[in-house]
């Protein structure tokens, strides 16, 4: 008698292409398909159901996340809270929520970083308005980077080319939003960053992010970038392979720049790009990330 397949349900966005993706090929190898919205999940902590639209996630034997939300917040990491619940039920959540909410934060993700030795831009983290505007004029431009954001949405280039006060009510305009204000110093970019791949710890390859125009401060796709093929040398890799390797994450993407003064890291994300890996290196992402999935179950 053969074990019954196991009942995996995606986390993410209705719609959206990773999701769905990664929802088909849950199906086509389970048979079983459920995308879950995680706004629309409600959780009774009477009885510990945990309800989307009438499935309860505490009968599933996993959830795997694909996203939390269209946008980072704080709320976001109420979102995860929901899926500790799960795994209090004996769910398997990939990768662990108590793993992702160290990433969602910015500034969690760069202290980990920090204090595993990774190298990244010169950073500054205040509250405090002075503080920040003589970091900008030490560093001449500098990045403004909300601790919530993804594909660079909320992010702003500030210059110490300025008179002082314009310079601080730049900097005041995004302290509005933003009262924990994250900066780093603007790196010279080589026309592309990295993205490197990641499944349960294992390297699966790289894509490289191309701005659409060569005076864009950033290669996001969201901003006009586009993707493309690269490879890596084995020290690229041994770097991100140690950015990445702190989180424990099931899957991820390690950002990567290589600049004048040596490769930086940006960030490691929590949940890693599909598109990305398919599009600029070939990889199927959502293939590789069920194959380390089932093995583990």
């Amino acid at each position: 008698m053969t074990d019954p397949k196991p009942r995996i349900g995606v986390v993410g966005i209705p719609g959206k292409w990773s999701t769905e993706v990664l929802a088909d090929a849950i199906e086509a190898r389970t048979g079983f398909r459920a995308v879950i919205d995680l706004q629309h999940v409600s959780l009774d902590l009477t009885t510990g159901r945990l309800d989307h639209r009438g499935l309860d996630l505490g009968e599933l034997d996993a959830l795997v996340v694909k996203k939390i939300s269209a946008e980072y917040s704080p709320d976001s990491l109420d979102r995860l809270e929901l899926l500790r619940a799960a795994e209090a039920r004996g769910v398997r959540v990939f990768s662990g929520a108590e793993k992702m909410l160290r990433l969602i934060n910015r500034l969690s993700c760069t202290l980990t970083l920090r204090h595993a030795g990774i190298p990244m831009p010169e950073t500054v983290v205040t509250e405090d308005l002075d503080s920040a505007c003589e970091a900008v004029q030490r560093f001449g431009e500098a990045v403004f980077k909300p601790l919530f954001s993804t594909k660079a949405r909320g992010m702003c280039v500030i210059s110490a080319d300025q008179s002082p006060q314009a310079l601080r009510d730049e900097v005041e305009a995004f302290r509005r939003d933003n009262p924990m204000m994250y900066l780093q110093r603007k790196v010279e970019l080589p026309g592309r960053d990295l993205g490197m791949v990641f499944a349960g710890g294992r390297y699966l390859g790289t894509y490289a992010r191309v701005p659409q125009s060569g005076d864009s401060w950033n290669t996001t796709i969201h901003s006009g970038g586009r993707y493309e093929a690269y490879a890596p040398s084995e020290a690229l890799i041994d770097l991100a392979s140690r950015a990445q390797a702190p989180f424990g994450l099931d899957f991820t993407t390690v950002d990567v720049a290589e600049t004048p003064d040596g490769p930086i890291v940006f960030e490691v994300s929590a949940f890693g790009g599909f598109r990305g890996a398919l599009e600029g290196a070939g990889i199927d992402a959502a293939g590789a990330y069920l194959d380390h999935v089932l093995s583990e179950l």
